[in-house]
């Protein structure tokens, strides 16, 4: 009911017209709202619905902060009402009463008693403290809430009193009244990613020091973990764009409603399922109605985009609770009529989500006594055609209104412990409905359908009767599959000579809508967990550090049988099931979710000797299971790989049966979808990534089950180290299985790390393999040239180093197949014979002196192949040793040759005088300007520098010199600035005066002599050949730059005795020839005369 709008009590929410007071309190009776307040307000809710504040920044360039500020502010709801609403189900006591018992009422208690400090608004994200009396005797209890908000919509609550209820509590109600009534109040910070952005890279760094240093044991785990990702190429987290920020608001594709708790509501829906209260149907009801309601389904539905992963998972949660609601054991025909009337209509509408994946609704019912041929293939084209029809998540629970629980067997099942066949006495009782202990069995319906009732069973508060059933259904599993291990045997031999099977389970357990396993599973734990007065007696493990417990609970009528073991085993038969991978994202990512919930379950089990003795019969079992199980020795291509849940039974195997550990293990390593598209021996074609997903278009998460597969072989290598047997058995399964080469080489690091331990002598094995992956990497990359290629050399010639100068050597020796000659001659041989290389080998005179001639060998056969890049690397290598020094510099002089450029030559040649050796700088500037060629309107050539530089060293060295390249500069320039600047330098002193000079010359020398009467000639040349140039296709805006240039070219005519008549007559022929720019040739004479 809701509150009168007149007045408010005062208990009461307030209404519309008083929400906007609190937060503008301070604005005066009568005085008009700030336009800046009008218009963020408007963007904070109205406008925002479409476009929310990330479209704000990305629409206008810069976004002043006290605007983003007023945006912020506006964004959290302003109407009591809603948060009411949310807290309360909008309920309201009588006028002037208050009823204790609603959440909205006391959180506004503790509101008017000042409960609420140290609140803080980050962004779009409110946080702050609650007080609240504890009962008499006891001390008051402090709790942390923390709200997230977007476009006034409260989208996300948290608060320390862990409540389990289904809505706000009252803590989360006083502090979002607070922010309402005190808005002015509160500290208000723009969002964190707008501070971070103003750091520097040292305040971000301490920033992030200082966080992990505060909460190091709550968020170091996962600083690392998200470090590691940053520094892998091709993960998940580098091929987003940005960064998350809590506080930052929703992004433009998120869900923007009130927050909910859809979890709490599906627990309490099963709840009152369990109680048997009839308000849980009517409860799904209404949720389901709401749900269906949602714009964006129809959103989505036009676009043809899938929804987001926290909606297609309530839609399943959904699904499943409707099935659980139809199969009800104990509902009135006419009520499970009108559900399946309601799932009818609802089934019809265009914007019910369908279902994902391509699984059967007609699977194949538990039959003991037959098993599907692992050679035919009419399994996976049935399957095939199963994923024509249209399915919705409602249509399991639709096809659950055609299930009864009238069945004799069933019923007998389900009434005691002690069914037999001796009890069915002459009531025409089947034998073949029990195994061949006498056990019974569940036949004639499909697995997940069978699993339902289990689920449905415990849901509606009938866990006895459940677990009876789940036994039935785990002896026919058993018998199902010691008849599927025989009639592999009778085809074994034609299967490995195929070496291919095609799949033989219709469809997968692990990741099914109706999660047939986890059912079964959590049905058997629940009955073998410890209660929580049990618990407690342990005071100081406190509820964050309490572990689940568990403890053997007998079968009834199977002796040394447990529930606890049969969890165990159920888990690994659906784990380690042999199952295509399903058709769509959602499903595929469903699989790899599902699977590691089921592991999560299973890693709460504490293993004695009993489960052990499980986990070594069900890993035997899973070895030989043959096309039935994903261990088994023939897989079909798309099958789901097996590595996740390998790990977890390497890690458990490994303290009690080592062998069976890595046998299961090394099976599990293989991923036969890349086996069959990348041969042995083929690169990978994004040699630095994962293999990208256009390659397999239908297997979405590739690049995780890569990611798993890497996480298997390093768990092996770890638990391998000092066993070189294993060592090198898992070496070459990994050099066989991982075909991305950024998961080798993080591997490689892996094991080096692990090789190399602090204050322990190295693993030379383990130092070995993780030598032997980098070589690997290295020949697989060698043709894909990228940043990460240097950071993997230096890694590589630091790994040699830890292993020894042969290691070293070796890699020196054989590196055209390791490395391109630029990093053999700048990484390998450079750091190969850095000072603290040699100071870590520890190396004699002799041995020092072979790794210095290998690292020279190395120089020198880079240079050859790419004199380019490699001569000057080589040079500086061998400056100690005079032969290899000779040798570089024949290389560098014949590849001048064969077409060195001027740059590379005129770097060497710098070299060369550096090094103190002018005569061969000069030689080498002379070949580099033999090839150079500048044009009159390249005053900005590259090359000027060098070129100045090289004329500034042969006047150094003396007449001779400078009388040889004269020749050479007149041919390679023509650039008439160039020449005169060159004619000046040469005649401002005598040639041979500098430091290097040899040979002295008594006075500067004339520029109307030789030999530089030959350069002035040319740069006079130049200068009349220019101005004709420019002249053809001057501008007049250009006609002062021209002038001068003119005055530039007198300057160098007047060195000549006769260079003022040659200039008058220079000018006057461009009077004569240009007489038609007649504005140009009157700044000429104004000028010149």
């Amino acid at each position: 009911m809701d509150p009168p709008a007149a007045k408010r009590s005062r208990g009461s929410p307030a209404g519309p017209e008083e929400r906007d007071a609190g937060a503008g309190a301070a604005r005066g009776r009568g005085r008009p709202e700030a336009l800046l307040d009008l218009s963020a307000k408007r963007v904070a809710e109205s406008w925002a619905f479409e476009q929310p504040f990330l479209q704000v920044e990305e629409r206008f360039s810069r976004v002043p902060e006290p605007v983003q500020k007023r945006i912020v502010f506006w964004s959290f709801p302003r109407s009591e009402r809603e948060i009411c609403m949310y807290s309360s189900l909008g309920y309201q006591p009588p006028e002037g009463e208050q009823d204790a018992r609603v959440p909205f009422t006391r959180g506004l208690h503790l509101l008017q008693s000042g409960a609420v400090d140290r609140v803080l608004q980050v962004g779009f994200h409110l946080s702050g403290n609650v007080r609240e009396p504890g009962a008499p005797g006891e001390p008051e209890h402090l709790y942390h809430v923390s709200i997230s908000f977007d476009r006034c919509k409260i989208t996300s609550v948290s608060c320390g009193c862990d409540n389990r209820d289904l809505f706000y509590c009252a803590h989360v109600v006083a502090l979002s009244l607070y922010r309402i009534r005190h808005a002015r109040q509160v500290e208000l910070r723009l969002p964190i990613s707008e501070t971070l952005s103003q750091m520097n890279r040292d305040q971000l760094q301490k920033f992030v020091q200082y966080l992990i240093s505060a909460h190091h044991t709550e968020v170091l785990p996962t600083a690392q973990r998200l470090a590691d990702e940053i520094l892998l190429l091709g993960s998940e987290i580098n091929l987003v764009h940005g960064a998350p920020d809590p506080t930052a608001g929703a992004g433009i594709e998120d869900a923007n409603c009130w927050h909910l708790d859809e979890e709490q509501i599906q627990e309490q829906v099963r709840e009152m399922l369990r109680m048997r209260d009839s308000n849980g149907a009517r409860m799904l009801i209404l949720m389901t109605e709401q749900f269906l309601q949602d714009p964006r389904l129809a959103l989505w539905r036009q676009q043809g985009a899938g929804m987001t992963d926290k909606c297609r998972q309530l839609w399943d949660e959904l699904g499943a609770l409707w099935v659980c609601v139809i199969l009800s054991p104990h509902c009135k025909p006419e009520e499970r009529a009108g559900w399946l009337q309601l799932l009818g209509t609802w089934d019809k509408l265009d914007v019910c989500p369908l279902e994902e994946g391509n699984y059967s609704f007609d699977g194949p019912s538990l039959q003991p006594t037959m098993a599907p041929s692992p050679g035919s293939e009419e399994q996976e084209e049935g399957e095939v055609a199963a994923t024509g029809s249209r399915h919705t998540v409602f249509g399991r629970a639709l096809q659950a209104g055609d299930l009864h629980w009238e069945d004799p067997h069933l019923q007998r099942i389900l009434a005691g412990d002690s069914y037999s066949p001796s009890l069915t006495g002459t009531m025409g009782g089947d034998k073949s409905a029990f195994d061949p202990q006498g056990r019974p069995l569940w036949l004639g319906e499909p697995f997940p359908t069978a699993c339902a009732r289990v689920d449905t069973l415990r849901a509606h508060g009938y866990p006895r009767q459940a677990l009876r059933l789940a036994g039935a259904i785990i002896n026919t599993l058993r018998l199902q599959r010691r008849h599927q291990l025989e009639s592999y045997k009778q085809q074994k031999k034609e299967l490995l000579q195929k070496g291919a099977t095609c799949i033989t389970n219709p469809e997968g357990w692990v990741g099914h809508p109706l999660d047939p396993i986890g059912c079964l599973c959590r049905a058997l734990l629940e009955a073998c967990r410890l209660e929580e007065e049990t618990l407690s007696l342990y005071p100081d493990s406190g509820p964050e550090k309490r572990k689940v417990a568990y403890q053997h609970v007998p079968v009834p009528g199977s002796p040394g049988e447990s529930y606890l073991a049969l969890a165990l085993e159920v888990a690994l038969l659906g784990l380690g099931q042999q199952r295509a991978l399903p058709e769509g994202l959602y499903a595929q990512d469903k699989v790899v979710r599902n699977e590691e919930q089921l592991l999560a379950l299973l890693e709460e089990v504490d293993l004695d000797e009993r489960l052990v003795q499980v986990l070594r019969k069900q890993a035997g079992l899973l070895l030989e299971g043959g096309p039935f199980s994903g261990f088994g020795e023939v897989l079909f291509r798309e099958s789901v790989p097996m590595h996740t849940c390998a790990r977890y039974l390497f890690t458990a195997l490994l303290p009690h049966d080592p062998d069976l550990a890595y046998r299961l293990a090394l099976r599990a390593m293989r991923l036969p979808v890349l086996e069959t598209a990348l041969p042995a021996g083929e690169p990978h074609p994004t040699p630095l990534d994962s293999i990208p997903s256009n390659r397999f278009p239908r297997w979405f998460i590739l690049g995780h089950l890569e990611t798993r597969q890497c996480e298997l072989a390093s768990a092996m290598l770890t638990a391998a180290k000092g066993d070189p047997k294993w060592l090198h058995v898992v070496l070459g399964s990994i050099q066989q299985n991982i075909h991305s080469p950024a998961l080798l080489f993080k591997l490689a690091q892996d094991a080096c790390k692990t090789a190399t331990p602090a204050g322990a002598p190295p693993d030379s094995t383990l130092l070995g393999i993780a030598l032997e992956l980098g070589l690997q990497v290295m020949r697989m990359t060698l043709n894909t040239m990228t940043w990460r290629r240097r950071e993997m050399v230096r890694w590589l010639v630091s790994c040699a180093t830890e292993i020894g100068p042969q290691a070293l050597m070796n890699i020196m020796q054989n590196w055209y197949s390791l490395f391109t000659p630029v990093e053999a001659a700048t990484i390998v041989a450079v750091t190969g014979t850095t000072h603290a290389t040699l100071m870590r080998l520890q190396l004699d005179t002799a041995r020092r002196e072979e790794l210095w001639a290998c690292a020279r060998t190395l120089a020198l056969q880079c240079a050859m192949k790419d004199p380019q890049n490699c001569a000057l690397p080589a040079l500086t290598l061998c400056e100690k040793n005079h032969a290899a020094f000779e040798a570089a510099y024949q290389i560098v002089l014949d590849a001048a040759a064969g077409g060195l450029g001027h740059a590379h030559l005129f770097t060497v040649a710098r070299y060369m005088e550096h090094r103190g050796l002018p005569l061969r700088a000069y030689k080498l500037a002379t070949l580099a300007l033999a090839q150079l060629s500048i044009a009159f309107n390249q005053d900005s050539h590259p090359a000027v520098n060098d070129v100045l530089w090289a004329c500034s060293l042969s006047h150094s060295l003396g007449r001779h010199e400078l009388s040889a390249i004269v020749p050479l500069i007149i041919r390679s320039i023509h650039c008439a600035p160039m020449l005169s600047d060159i004619l000046r330098r040469w005649t401002l002193s005598a040639p041979g005066l500098g430091p290097l000079g040899a040979r002295r010359a008594a006075k500067p020398l004339g520029a109307d002599r030789a030999p530089l009467c030959q350069l002035l000639d040319a740069a006079v040349a130049a200068y009349i050949t220019t101005s004709h140039s420019r002249l053809t296709h001057i501008s007049p805006r250009h006609y002062g730059d021209f002038i001068e240039f003119l005055g530039k070219a007198r300057e160098t005519f007047l060195l000549a005795p006769d260079g003022h008549l040659q200039f008058a007559q220079f000018l006057e022929n461009l009077k004569q020839t240009y007489k038609g720019k007649k504005k140009l040739m009157l700044l000429v004479r104004e000028r010149f005369g």
